[in-house]
């Protein structure tokens, strides 16, 4: 009898022992904290689906190697629209979002922004190649007419432009706040005469006019980028997630030092962009 209890409690230990193992191990896989990222699913090659579904992109793979270093952290990503990922982070559906975002005083009230960008977008303007020799940049084109594509007042285009004004007020722009977020017709109305000057991002002049099979491609030869400055991409974080944030710099920052982020940004873009923010 005594053998039986012996043996009774002995099992009973063990299966104790083996339900805190278990719980021990559910304990420590449970800590990685599952970080959900959302991104913009055709902002190539920021962020996009490839050609078999997955996640790819620049700010997708920089995203990936600091997962890499964040032993406390599981990220997932999902795929979605621009206006999501504002207000799907902003809501908290998701705890942080990219797609070559831009800092403005009005999503700094909305978002947390880490202390390191991700990228960087290189904005400029588009004008007629006829007057590409006497339009060099902004102070030329003030010269020249400064007759600007109305921008819309919410865009962070509007921003750059009008605080280019007011560091340079003997050669300022006319900056018009159109009645939509972006004018799409910008290529044309230069092209036609209407306006001198489109402001655009260069991914976008070459993903919508030097690209083959570009929409607006017959302008090839009429229309000229001209470069005025690198502008940080970020990264925003819900309101909830200053640990994420910080967590994201710390480990940006061993990627900026060791080349990794120059290295994607060649393979992404072509040429390091973040070398225009200096």
């Amino acid at each position: 009898m005594k053998k039986n209890i012996f043996g009774i409690t002995v099992l009973s230990l063990s299966l104790i022992g083996l339900t805190f193992g278990l719980t021990s191990c559910g304990e420590e896989k449970s800590a990685n904290k599952k970080v959900r990222i959302s991104y913009a699913n055709n902002y190539i090659p920021y962020d996009y689906i490839d050609a078999n579904g997955n996640a790819d992109g620049y700010e997708i793979a920089v995203l990936k190697e600091v997962d890499k270093l964040l032993d406390d952290y599981e990220f997932e990503y999902i795929g979605t629209s621009h206006d999501d990922v504002l207000l799907g982070t902003l809501q908290g559906k998701y705890d942080l979002g990219v797609k070559g975002i831009w800092i403005t005083e009005e999503r700094k009230k909305k978002y947390v922004f880490p202390k390191n960008p991700i990228a960087a977008s290189i904005i400029g303007i588009v004008i007629r190649t006829e007057t590409a020799d006497v339009i060099k940049d902004l102070p030329s084109f003030a010269k020249y007419s400064g007759k600007l594509v109305p921008i819309g007042a919410q865009n962070a285009q509007y921003t750059v432009i009008d605080e280019y004004n007011k560091a340079n007020p003997n050669d300022a722009v006319q900056l018009v706040a159109g009645d939509s977020f972006g004018a799409s017709d910008g290529y044309v109305w230069v092209n036609e005469g209407r306006y001198d000057a489109h402001v655009d991002i260069k991914l976008s002049f070459e993903n919508n006019v030097l690209k083959e099979g570009a929409p607006y491609a017959a302008y090839k030869d009429k229309l000229t980028f001209v470069n005025y400055k690198g502008i940080p991409t970020w990264p925003i974080f819900n309101a909830k997630n200053q640990q994420l944030a910080d967590a994201y710099d710390e480990a940006i920052a061993k990627l900026k030092a060791d080349g990794t982020l120059s290295r994607l940004a060649i393979e992404y873009f072509g040429e390091d962009v973040s070398a225009f923010l200096k």
